[in-house]
């Protein structure tokens, strides 16, 4: 698939089917990812790949939210007024477990720190996080140029918390997100994509 069909293709999928994915092409995938910028040169990445069912089961704790209301008062709370940001999420929500337990490939990647994420003592501080992104990034085109598409999920505390005493992984290393990685079913629900003109968005020289 040429680059900017699977950019363009690229879409949040979080209804899979039950198909495995190769193990040939989550190499590509992820050697996809390690072709990303990183800000010391070193790609200090790591991936767990969790693709038996149990260990899914042991490392996902979270749940999905089934009540609409529920759902509804969170968005309230957020602020949220955009039509088409609020469908999204009532998509989203009720799949919060199921779609990464239901993946074809879940992957947990993680980035080494320099120190504490949440108490940054400079922009630049934010580098190696800003790095994993520009990976998971490609891993997410890369993905869909074989036809395969995902979903992410940034971890609370306490899910961070649950995964480090499940895995144990180093103490200097953090996980950013999962990365939910399979083939679409035929009746995937995919929320609609806000549609910007980059000439709205493109400012010269000044704001």
């Amino acid at each position: 698939m040429e680059l900017y069909e699977a950019i363009n293709k690229r879409r949040t999928i979080r209804d899979f089917e039950d198909k495995p994915i190769y193990e040939d092409i989550i190499k590509r995938i992820l050697s996809a990812g390690l072709k990303a910028p990183t800000n010391n040169h070193l790609r200090e990445w790591e991936f767990i790949i969790v693709n038996d069912k149990k260990q899914r089961k042991r490392i996902l704790n979270l749940e999905d939210m089934t009540s609409y209301e529920e759902c509804e008062k969170m968005m309230d709370g957020f602020g949220m007024t955009d039509l088409d940001q609020r469908k999204m999420y009532h998509i989203a929500m009720p799949k919060q477990f199921s779609m990464l337990y239901n993946s074809g490939c879940l992957i947990l990647p993680f980035f080494k720190l320099r120190e504490p994420l949440m108490h940054p003592t400079s922009l630049s501080s934010l580098n190696e996080f800003a790095s994993i992104w520009c990976c998971i990034e490609n891993i997410l085109i890369a993905a869909a140029s074989e036809g395969i598409f995902g979903v992410t999920r940034i971890p609370m505390k306490e899910e961070l918390e649950h995964i480090k005493n499940t895995i144990n992984h180093p103490d200097n290393y953090t996980m950013p997100c999962y990365i939910a990685l399979g083939y679409p079913k035929s009746d995937a629900k995919i929320p609609v994509q806000k549609v910007i003109k980059v000439e709205d968005r493109i400012h010269i020289n000044h704001w």
